[in-house]
């Protein structure tokens, strides 16, 4: 492959979906340049998020970002939001390109 890989974080987010404009708004904030949002369901902790009822819906928030981004916002919904909300947060390496987007 000639194309020019760069290195960048995959953050992932599942949150109950009453949280996505709060969410979105911190990221924005926080330096994230663009988000990807998909509905989720599953069975965990908080049990089966089934989407049954808007009560029950969860999203699925994804943000490619550099390593310090990821950072501060991972930090940030920890603070904010573990006490009191069901949400997840995981972080991948990924290569992209076009990493000025990003």
């Amino acid at each position: 492959m000639n194309a020019q890989l760069s290195l960048r974080k995959l953050l992932t987010i599942v949150c109950e979906a009453d949280l996505e404009t709060l969410v979105v708004r911190d990221l924005k904030a926080l330096g994230a340049r663009g988000y990807t949002i998909t509905d989720a369901r599953g069975d965990g902790t908080h049990g089966a998020r089934d989407a049954a009822w808007p009560a029950s819906a969860n999203i699925r928030i994804e943000v490619l970002c550099t390593e310090q981004t990821a950072n501060d916002i991972v930090e940030h919904l920890k603070n904010r939001y573990y006490a009191n909300y069901g949400m997840v947060t995981f972080l991948l390496d990924v290569q992209v390109l076009r990493p000025d987007k990003f």
